[in-house]
Order: C-alpha cells, then sequence, then structure tokens
C-alpha cells in the first residue's frame, strides 16, 4: 500500500471513529437526559480506547486487513437483512440502557459490571488475536482472491472464533451499562449471528478450498461442546 492510500486510510478510519464515538454518545447520552450517566462513560472508554490501539496497531501492521475491516456494505441480500437487523437490536439497547438509567428500572450490581467489564475486555483480546491469526478477515461475507483457509489458534478450536469473541462482548455490553432489560433484548443477537454464520459457511464451502474438510475436523462453530 502506497503512501497516498496511506494517507486516505488514515483519514477514514479516523472519521469513522469520530462518528462511532459521537453516534454512541448520542444513543446513550440523549435517552439518558444528562452527561452523568457513568456506566456509559465506562463503557465509551473499554470500547473506544482498545479500538484505537487495535487500529493504530492495524495501521502500522496490516494497513490491507484494516482497510478490509473499514469496508461494511454487504453485497449479499441475506446478509444485508441480518445487518439491518443487527442494527435494529444495537441502537435500540443502547437507547434502553440511556432510558432505564435515567428512571431507574433496574438495577446491576457493581461487582456485575466490573465482571461484564473484564469480559468485555476478554473479547476484545479474542478479537485481536484472531485478527492476528486471520489477515482475511473482512466486516463483509467474501472469499477474497488468494484467500487461504485458516486452522490454526483459535480456529482449531472452533470455526468463527470472531464471532464467539462478538457474542461474549456483546453480552456484556448491556451489564456494563448497567441494564438488566437491554441485556434481554441483546440476547436475541446471537440468533441472528446463526443466520450470519449459516450464510456464510454455505459460501466457504462453495468457494474456500478445503474448507469442506476443515469442516469434519472442526466439529463447533462458535461454542466448543455446544454448537
Amino acid at each position: 500500500m502506497g503512501v497516498p492510500d496511506k494517507i486516505k486510510l488514515l483519514i477514514s478510519a479516523l472519521i469513522k471513529y469520530i462518528f462511532g464515538v459521537a453516534l454512541v454518545a448520542l444513543m446513550l447520552f440523549l435517552p439518558a437526559g444528562d452527561f452523568v450517566y457513568p456506566n456509559a462513560w465506562l463503557f465509551m472508554a473499554l470500547l473506544f480506547v482498545p479500538m484505537l490501539i487495535l487500529g493504530t496497531w492495524l495501521y502500522v501492521t496490516n494497513p490491507a486487513l484494516l482497510a478490509s475491516r473499514l469496508k461494511s456494505k454487504e453485497q449479499r441480500k441475506e446478509q444485508k437483512h441480518v445487518v439491518a437487523l443487527s442494527g435494529i437490536i444495537f441502537i435500540s439497547v443502547f437507547v434502553l440502557c440511556g432510558l432505564d438509567y435515567r428512571y431507574d428500572w433496574s438495577k446491576v450490581p457493581r461487582w456485575l459490571v466490573c465482571v461484564a467489564s473484564v469480559l468485555l475486555l476478554v473479547g476484545y483480546v479474542m478479537y485481536a488475536e484472531v485478527m492476528r491469526e486471520n489477515a482475511y478477515l473482512s466486516r463483509t461475507i467474501e472469499v477474497q482472491e488468494g484467500q487461504k483457509l485458516i486452522a490454526t489458534g483459535m480456529y482449531a478450536v472452533v470455526r468463527h472464533p470472531m464471532y464467539s469473541a462478538t457474542i461474549l462482548m456483546y453480552l456484556a455490553i448491556p451489564l456494563v451499562l448497567g441494564s438488566l432489560w437491554a441485556l434481554l433484548l441483546m440476547s436475541f443477537y446471537p440468533f441472528v449471528i446463526v443466520k450470519r454464520i449459516q450464510n456464510e459457511e454455505q459460501l466457504l464451502a462453495l468457494e474456500l478450498s478445503g474448507y469442506n474438510e476443515y469442516q469434519k475436523r472442526v466439529k463447533y462453530k462458535i461454542i466448543p461442546g455446544i454448537w
């Protein structure tokens, strides 16, 4: 990747990062009714500080992967529906967390908030390890030119470790934000992931060399011993 391309990538990444911070803040603080909401500040620190570190690491070590991760427009019709449903769930969860804080609908013990915060960071570490292991990790479902099958590291345990990390992180989010009602809503998200995986595996079996044999060797998709 040339210098002009890296500069464009840096600008694009910074714009998306700043937009993400502003959007999450808006979805949390506006329903909450003020900027005092301590769990929201905790969550934003846990989310955006590691994100900045990971993004910087990718920019320095693997800018092509960073560019792939910034690409979010799905081409497949089934996945467009999945992405849309995911977006609805996330917006609803953040807004519900803000309202829960504002009207004091539920109480999450401080110790559980701490546990959830640790789990969120553990999910981030898993996410970073998957990125280190798999240089073809796109946000969209596709098989890239020259893509090779990855069957080492966490990929030797489950076929979709990125989704394992994602589910762990996302289920921790409502608890970090202090809302049991939002946790109930977020519990629907794993079912969305199941739909995404089913469609993704169909594509990989057709277009990625060796994937059918890999499915036979690694039995579980996201949770060892369960599914």
